[in-house]
């Protein structure tokens, strides 16, 4: 058996679902992987020591060694106020170009849902009434003025 497996098995046992941290996830229920800076390995269990502190956050070990899998709900928690909570506590996090773009990726699509989630829901059949009532007033080639009596039917 190896690693991967054995981490799949103790996530179903536990009931934890661990899509893949980039993969596109539904719902405001997060996984995310934090990876810290390979050549200091004594930080990812300080930061799991410190990260398990915090109310509704699960943590994990990552699917890498120098990984922490959180699972959290983006209300409560964001990746980007995660990482800047360990960044100021004295962690270095990985910053290599890919990991830098994943996260300008994730923080971007977090804060545009916790944006979207206050925000009221939209109408839509109210919307298209109005589009359909300016498209009535709007002069267009679909009109004609003629009365239906003095039109010439074939």
């Amino acid at each position: 058996m190896n690693p991967e497996r054995a981490r799949l098995l103790r996530d179903q046992e536990r009931g934890l679902h661990r899509p893949h941290p980039l993969a596109p996830q539904a719902g405001t229920r997060k996984h995310r992987e934090i990876h810290f800076f390979r050549l200091k390995p004594e930080q990812v269990t300080d930061a799991m020591a410190l990260l398990s502190t915090l109310p509704g956050l699960e943590v994990a070990p990552g699917t890498e060694p120098n990984g922490v899998s959180v699972w959290y709900e983006i209300a409560d928690y964001s990746m980007e106020g995660l990482e800047t909570l360990l960044i100021d506590r004295g962690f270095h996090l990985e910053t290599t170009l890919y990991y830098k773009l994943i996260r300008a990726l994730v923080y971007f699509t977090e804060e545009t849902q916790r944006r979207n989630l206050g925000q009221p829901e939209r109408l839509l059949k109210k919307s298209h009434d109005v589009y359909s009532k300016a498209w009535e007033h709007h002069p267009h080639g679909d009109h004609d003025d003629t009365p239906p009596e003095l039109r010439e039917y074939k």
